[in-house]
């Protein structure tokens, strides 16, 4: 997909909003092996108790963060009304950006499974590796692969469909996916599922290119973004607390309504800043930031980031690098961001480097998730 900053007119902040989302996926996944259950949280000292809360802020503050930001950010960037591809070209297009380097990290890990993680080598153990991605981030893969199935049509819709109906998409996916579940939670009445058979992740996508239409105020939506990542992370310690069983994470989910709420408002307040290029038509000319440069090198590398992070992850954890940082050897409040950090800089070290070696840089992932 090549970058674009103008979306309907609208100068869009194409590289902070890729990496953000992809500093989210990392955070999520660094806080993410801290979880417990409501009778280990039970049974917790309060140090322990109040560890785990701010874990759990943590990782209310990473899932709205990562794969909704990155699938608005698709929707906005491919279902603009002035695309117009063919079958042929599109489906190429998608291949050549995530076709080659999913097959080359699908092998990759397969490799990883088998030799490092020692699970048992089968036929068997392939074949589900293959149908549903063989390790932990690779499920998004599958998302992605739904979505672009479903983009030519959603494309026609788009472009042909006023406001009025793409809101009404929005809103039927949001009571189907959010709404419903939620009371489901507290009650022991459950409505027919056919009612909403829009479901799933394409919500986000569509959402991406409406939300590049709508405008609010910067302090409305932190303010938005503060109380539902609160509502969050208060409401999982809550359902923690009283034994809700499996869905004590529930508000954690990705179409949780504090979740969706907090990745809109996300999305819309990175909406608000501009590129830097286009910062520059209006003021003094200067030599770009360092940190502008930083973000535009993370974001060019994010799919590279987002294939090799989890090998990472488990590497410094293990020790495999001479050192290791895991809960066993720091508070998970230090360990989260500390790990996120490193990962985020150890990963984008590794991508750049294997796009030196030749007939790598295709396969790794160049461009941005």
């Amino acid at each position: 997909m090549a970058k674009l900053n103008q979306l309907r007119g609208r100068a869009v902040n194409v590289d902070l909003i890729r990496t953000v989302a992809m500093v989210g996926v990392l955070l999520l996944h660094a806080s993410g092996r801290y979880t417990v259950t409501g009778q280990e949280l039970s049974q917790m000292n309060p140090i322990n108790a109040t560890t785990w809360g701010v874990v759990d802020v943590f990782q209310s503050i990473a899932v709205p963060l990562g794969v909704p930001l990155f699938l608005m950010l698709s929707g906005a960037l491919l279902l603009q009304p002035e695309k117009n591809e063919s079958l042929s070209v599109f489906f190429k297009k998608r291949w050549a950006r995530l076709g080659l380097p999913s097959l080359f990290w699908g092998v990759a890990y397969f490799a990883w499974d088998f030799l490092v993680q020692k699970i048992p080598f089968s036929g068997a153990a392939i074949i589900q590796g293959i149908l549903n991605g063989p390790y932990t981030q690779l499920w998004y893969l599958y998302v992605l692969a739904g979505i672009y199935l479903l983009t030519p049509i959603l494309r026609v819709t788009i472009a042909n469909a006023d406001e009025s109906i793409v809101k009404y998409f929005v809103i039927l996916w949001v009571v189907g996916v959010a709404i419903i579940p939620f009371f489901h939670l507290f009650t022991t009445f459950e409505l027919n599922s056919n009612v909403f058979t829009l479901t799933g992740y394409v919500g986000f996508f569509v959402l991406g290119t409406y939300l590049v239409t709508v405008r609010m105020r910067r302090s409305t939506l932190s303010i938005l973004i503060i109380i539902a990542t609160a509502l969050t992370a208060v409401g999982t310690y809550a359902l923690a607390a009283t034994g809700a069983g499996t869905g004590m994470y529930f508000l954690q989910q990705y179409f949780s309504p504090t979740v969706i709420l907090a990745s809109v408002m996300a999305f819309l307040l990175l909406l608000t800043i501009k590129p830097a290029s286009v910062q520059k038509e209006t003021a003094t000319p200067t030599s770009p930031s360092k940190v502008n440069g930083l973000i535009k090198l993370i974001s060019q590398n994010t799919l590279g980031i987002f294939f090799i992070h989890v090998m990472i992850i488990e590497s410094i954890e293990k020790g495999y690098f001479g050192f290791a940082i895991n809960r066993d050897t720091l508070n998970p409040i230090i360990e989260a961001p500390l790990l996120t950090v490193i990962v985020l800089f150890s990963s984008l070290a590794i991508i750049l480097i294997l796009k030196r070696i030749p007939y790598l840089r295709r396969l790794i992932g160049a461009m941005g998730c």
